[in-house]
């Protein structure tokens, strides 16, 4: 079992193989400071092997999911200094996140509470689930104060698709929870939060039924296939499929089956 490292702005909880990551800097509205994304990187690090943690799920305290990027930051140590190469580094630096977000091999949930804009609303287009609260305020803001959603881009196309993305980048629109599930942003939407609370139960439910090996291969192949010429993706699914076809966990699973059983990763949540 991997030990979680300690942290300040986040407040972390694992309960049955589930870990819930809290942005816990409400003060600042939950914005991706450079201490939080540092916290953040260590622990998805941290257990990206560990296939006892099934899921994870990001939320913010404070009632708000994610303010964007640090302004204050930005102004102060970056814009001040005038230092392209500087910029470039954060920025570079920054794409972390959102990689070790997108390619995590367990199921990521990200739950809306107020708000998610900027980098927030970039965040959460890594996750596999998004669920809203219906009220909830969207927005990629970065061209209305002259900046550009430059990392959180690609992971806007592949959420949203390129024309929805574009536009809503180009022109800075602002949406709320209703608007995010006509978008497709939102897989669910919720007026409170014991609702939101109840649909991620169930979404919890369901992934611990699954096997957390196939959950990560079958992660590890969408991230493969994406783009590649059609004779390559045959390929790349057949090598996947045959890995796990031979696996310890296909052997249970289809044991199982036969066996008229659960298989031995399924995990009962304490709340039923």
């Amino acid at each position: 079992m991997t030990n979680l490292p300690a942290t300040e702005t986040l407040e972390l909880a694992l309960e049955q193989g589930w870990l819930t990551i809290w942005f816990n800097q409400p003060e600042n509205r939950n914005a991706l400071s450079d201490a939080l994304v540092a916290e953040l990187a260590a622990v998805l690090t941290d257990v990206r092997d560990d296939r006892t943690v099934r899921g994870i799920t990001l939320r913010g305290r404070g009632g708000v999911f994610c303010a964007g990027a640090d302004l204050k930051n930005f102004k102060e140590n970056f814009q001040q200094s005038g230092d392209r190469a500087a910029i470039i580094k954060m920025s570079s630096g920054a794409a972390e996140i959102f990689d070790l977000v997108n390619t995590a091999p367990q199921v990521v949930i990200v739950l809306i509470e107020g708000a998610a804009m900027a980098g927030g609303f970039g965040l959460a287009c890594c996750a596999d689930v998004v669920i809203c609260e219906s009220g909830a305020r969207f927005a990629m803001t970065e061209t209305a104060i002259g900046v550009t959603p430059a990392q959180i881009s690609p992971f806007v196309i592949q959420k949203l698709g390129y024309a929805t993305g574009r536009r809503l980048m180009l022109t800075a629109a602002r949406f709320d929870g209703a608007g995010a599930h006509e978008l497709g942003f939102a897989d669910y939407i919720a007026d409170d939060v014991a609702g939101l609370e109840a649909i991620e139960m169930q979404l919890r439910k369901q992934v611990l039924g699954t096997a957390p090996g196939a959950v990560a291969a079958t992660k590890q192949l969408l991230g493969q296939i994406a783009g590649k010429p059609r004779e390559e993706v045959i390929r790349l699914a057949a090598e996947n499929f045959a890995d796990r076809m031979v696996s310890e966990e296909a052997r249970e699973g289809v044991a199982s089956f036969f066996e008229k059983r659960k298989p031995n990763w399924v995990v009962k949540p304490e709340q039923e």
